[in-house]
């Protein structure tokens, strides 16, 4: 949305939890942008962050939160946010929320989108609130799913949820009309249905996927029986997106979810996308690397962790590579996804299978770019949570662990050669947590030992042969 915004001459200023997350954006240091730290779950300045903005957006959920818990976090973070926009003077506020026909049956996370709407609504700012369905884009939570599930299964027997009528919408004609109701007065304190140009079935858009994904035909067996719980286990263990966004959204796909109201129409008139093209648009984004975010970087990002004190296992070690800096720490950061782990690929393939049986990322969700990375992205199953350009990285395990795992990358530069040092640190929950580390510490010389040394080659090849770097 930034890049829109500024598209159309208005200034912005970007309140998140991690200011670090935006340091790669293209628009990071564009002057009409100012950053600013806040977490709305806490009373740290947010009506000082609001002071002087006419209109304030709100695109916050909280479905990262485990169980039912997300919709009473919801609930407190709008309401701590319309106090503070209220109390800044703040005139307007967007809201994207969930299309959904009201009624006993509608989903908790619907349910949940209605009730934020409500409480934005509460007090004496403007409030307009759009509604849509599924939102195709490349990197959003429900697009991947529909990929995943596609491109992984030739044959899905799926709920009944498959016939559900839906009116999805490009992210494209989303961002089209956030950003244009700034422009129209007429929409302050509407409540706007938006909706692409189709209305389909679930399984008809799983059949326009995997045409476009140029698949053989996907057999689709309805089965009633299958609960939301069962239907979101699966999604997380076929696709990338973890269970606990996948419940929610997969409760939510019961739902009828069209447009019943042209008023947006009227107001704004637009001629959107139909699902073909959303598709096909979100999937050459994916196919020429052009994914701007993605859905597994949401929510806060641990810091590095503290090892002083208690048993931490340490396995350090140490190349000399003759290549500059750059290029090694270039080499250094396309670990990870298609790329691979320069080394025991087969290893690591099999802990990302033992990872997803227990519940885990294992490998799923890959990279966004295979060159270029940002804070607080993920690795298949790390994270980054340090990163300094040519100096350093580190990554913080997500795997399901009986402790605490760090890999942290150190480079230190010697004329036109480079130091390398990978550390590895552990620190073990129990006797669980040792016997693992004792298990697992014979394969760290195929896998820590080969990585580095496959770094190595990576970064000393020629340039005209090296791989990723332009």
């Amino acid at each position: 949305m930034v890049s829109e915004l500024l598209d159309e001459g208005y200034r912005v200023r970007c309140i998140v939890r991690e200011p670090r997350k935006l340091n790669q954006r293209p628009w990071a240091n564009d002057p009409r942008v100012s950053i600013a730290k806040s977490d709305l779950s806490v009373d740290d300045g947010l009506e000082q962050h609001l002071e002087g903005c006419q209109a304030a957006y709100y695109l916050i959920h909280s479905m990262e939160v485990s169980g039912k818990q997300y919709a009473h976090r919801d609930r407190q973070l709008a309401e701590r946010f319309v106090a503070a926009a209220d109390q800044a003077g703040v005139k307007r506020v967007i809201y994207l929320g969930g299309l959904g026909e009201l009624g006993d049956g509608l989903s908790e996370h619907l349910s949940s989108r209605r009730e934020v709407e409500e409480i934005l609504a509460s007090s004496s700012v403007q409030l307009t609130a759009f509604r849509a369905a599924m939102i195709i884009g490349s990197g959003s939570a429900s697009f991947e799913i529909l990929r995943y599930l596609v491109e992984s299964l030739p044959i899905m027997v799926t709920p009944s949820w498959v016939k559900t009528e839906s009116q999805p919408i490009a992210i494209s004609d989303v961002l089209h009309w956030l950003v244009r109701c700034l422009k129209v007065p007429e929409t302050e304190g509407q409540t706007l249905e938006i909706g692409g140009a189709d209305v389909l079935a679930y399984s008809d858009l799983m059949r326009i996927m995997a045409e476009e994904l140029e698949l053989p035909k996907r057999l689709i067996i309805p089965m009633p029986v299958l609960t939301p719980r069962l239907s979101s286990g699966w999604i997380s263990l076929v696709t990338p997106v973890s269970y606990k966004i996948a419940r929610p959204l997969a409760e939510g796909l019961k739902n009828r979810v069209v447009v019943r109201d042209p008023r947006v129409q009227e107001l704004m008139p637009h001629t959107p996308l139909d699902a073909r093209e959303s598709m096909r648009r979100a999937l050459q984004r994916v196919r020429t690397n052009e994914v701007t975010t993605r859905w597994s970087v949401a929510g806060p990002v641990p810091g590095d962790p503290d090892w002083a004190g208690g048993t931490v296992f340490v396995d350090e070690r140490t190349i000399e590579i003759d290549a500059p800096t750059a290029r090694v720490f270039s080499a250094v950061c396309r670990i990870g996804g298609g790329h691979g782990w320069y080394a025991g690929d087969l290893l690591w393939r099999i802990r990302g299978w033992m990872d997803t049986l227990v519940g885990g990322p294992g490998l799923r969700r890959g990279r966004r770019d295979p060159n270029l990375i940002e804070f607080g992205e993920t690795l298949d199953f790390w994270r980054i949570i340090g990163i300094e350009q040519d100096r350093s990285l580190s990554l913080l395990a997500e795997m399901k662990l009986p402790g605490i795992a760090n890999l942290h990358f150190k480079l230190i530069p010697s004329d036109n050669r480079t130091k390398l040092t990978m550390t590895a640190r552990f620190r073990p929950k129990g006797i669980v947590g040792i016997a693992y580390w004792y298990t697992v510490l014979p394969l760290h010389h195929i896998v820590f030992a080969g990585m580095l040394n496959g770094i190595k080659r990576s970064a000393e090849k020629p340039l005209a042969k090296d791989e990723g770097l332009d």
